[in-house]
């Protein structure tokens, strides 16, 4: 991975907090940088993405691109950030087309042709092309979590406009199988390199030793680590935290781990 040290920050936290799920936590991103947030059910992954996303609000404050979240209305946030929660199906029938054009909604004067080969670019990569003239309510649960996915990225591709910065996911790689998990790290590798920040929720640790360049660890509410993978991703803390024996390997020059 590169070193994104230098980069813009893209994002500050300080003290955010949600009653008891989310005790106070401060962190900051950069421009491209990869941020997992790991731990068991219920820890608090996805009360942080929340409150990241200014949907809800606890305490604290988010700074993003320099400007309070809090300050910034609904279209604003739209125009910045993009956010991907657990579970969210609209509960009328539309077309994926259609679908994934509201996700450009906010973005301005975006070229109608310009968002059509936007759309079928990520649908190539996610592997849905063929889903395109489908019904959302038609789709299985992998292939409309890749269309969700699919509109997330649209909302801050890079090639429709500049102002995206941040990308936040919680639990991205639910329903998908295994070649299609893949296709999505690929794809979240590809706007890293681009300068947009990802944030997510993630329970697959090896994921999140080779593919994130920092991860927070929460259990009940509690930051109990943070740092970049080989930090903090120890077999003591992940012990701890999981409650469960681990055990590190090492093959071909990776690093994986196994739980019991």
């Amino acid at each position: 991975m590169t070193d994104k040290t230098g980069q813009e920050e893209i994002l500050r936290v300080d003290n955010i907090a949600f009653d008891t799920r989310l005790l106070p936590l401060s962190f900051s991103v950069r421009r491209g940088e990869i941020v997992h947030f790991i731990g068991p059910n219920g820890s608090g992954k996805s009360t942080a993405i929340q409150c990241l996303s200014g949907l809800f609000h606890g305490s604290g404050q988010v700074m993003l691109a320099g400007e309070a979240l809090s300050s910034m209305d609904l279209h604003d946030m739209a125009r910045y950030r993009s956010y991907l929660p657990q579970q969210d199906k609209p509960g009328f029938a539309v077309g994926v087309y259609q679908y994934l054009r509201l996700a450009v909604s906010a973005i301005p004067d975006a070229e109608a042709e310009r968002v059509h080969q936007a759309i079928l670019e990520i649908c190539r990569r996610l592997s849905i092309e063929d889903k395109l003239s489908r019904h959302i309510q038609q789709l299985s649960g992998g292939e409309w979590q890749r269309v969700r996915l699919a509109a997330a990225c649209l909302q801050i591709w890079p090639e429709l406009h500049s102002e995206g910065r941040l990308l936040l996911l919680d639990e991205p790689a639910t329903a998908l199988d295994i070649g299609q998990e893949a296709a999505l790290y690929r794809l979240l590798a590809e706007l890293s390199e681009q300068g947009i920040a990802v944030v997510m929720a993630n329970h697959d640790l090896n994921r999140a030793l080779r593919h994130a360049d920092s991860v927070i660890i929460l259990k009940q509410g509690s930051c109990v680590g943070k740092g970049t993978p080989e930090q903090v991703m120890t077999v003591e803390c992940l012990e701890q935290t999981f409650e469960t024996t681990v055990e590190q390997v090492h093959l071909h020059d990776r690093v994986g781990l196994f739980f019991g």
